[in-house]
């Protein structure tokens, strides 16, 4: 059980109005999101969402071959099946944390219990749900039309957008799943934006040193989803990174 003297980083438990967190604060256990720790498998009962205060996790959807592709990502700005909070759900793709970090839990009852008591909770949820399938048609876009170094830099701007750190650990596996290539197709458009000198890439890890130029190479679908957070969401991403200067802008 947490206290109200917890530090709520989560975006959309921060916004609610103090009289409706004191509705799932009894609720909520926070926990640890161990990188590569898997959540959901595709029809998997949501019976426990997540609320991120910091870390990735990723929504990959499968193929019956085994390849696999990112529909979205999920931080601090959202939450992981907070469709439960409606009705029963089943999970409709893969949930597996691409960045480690920490995150609140609440069982799917209890949180549609409040869920029923909150019209805070209802139109947070309705416009997380709004923002996030937004994302995923978005990300369907541009899986399909844009080039690869095109989409490794949107999606580093979206882990970087969700972590307090210029630098992301991930595998050459990892990242070609995110990507849906081959990971020689990695090895090349990671050399190719660190020749550029964008980011520095070793094994299983990217240092991003140039956030500016990568945001000049990514493709309009990075802007098109952060606008839309923006705009139904409060304060998404938040600038506490930026004050501290960890946030490396070239």
């Amino acid at each position: 059980m947490l206290g109200f003297l917890h530090p709520l980083k989560n975006r959309l438990l921060s916004a609610l109005p103090s009289e409706d967190k004191a509705l799932l604060v009894p609720y909520l256990t926070p926990m640890e999101l161990d990188k590569g720790r898997l959540l959901y498998d595709p029809g998997d009962a949501i019976d426990q969402v997540y609320f991120p205060n910091d870390g990735v996790i990723s929504l990959m959807t499968l193929m019956e071959s085994g390849a696999a592709i990112e529909s979205a990502t999920i931080g601090r700005e959202g939450a992981l099946g907070l469709m439960a909070a409606v009705a029963p759900r089943q999970s409709l793709s893969r949930a597996i944390v691409q960045a480690p970090g920490s995150a609140l839990r609440i069982a799917a009852g209890p949180l549609h219990e409040v869920w029923t008591r909150s019209a805070a909770l209802r139109d947070l949820v309705d416009r997380h749900n709004e923002a996030l399938f937004g994302h995923a048609i978005q990300s369907v876009a541009c899986n399909a039309l844009h080039a690869v170094e095109a989409r490794f830099c949107r999606w580093l701007l979206s882990c970087h957008d969700r972590i307090a750190s210029n630098t992301v650990s991930l595998t050459q596996e990892f990242l070609a799943d995110m990507l849906g290539v081959q990971r020689t197709t990695v090895t090349a458009v990671a050399g190719s934006l660190q020749t550029k000198g964008l980011i520095r890439y070793r094994r299983g890890v990217v240092d991003i040193l140039d956030r500016n130029g990568i945001e000049a190479m990514t493709c309009e679908c990075y802007g098109a989803v952060r606008r839309s957070y923006e705009r139904l969401l409060p304060d998404p991403f938040g600038d506490e990174e930026e004050a501290l200067g960890l946030r490396l802008r070239g």
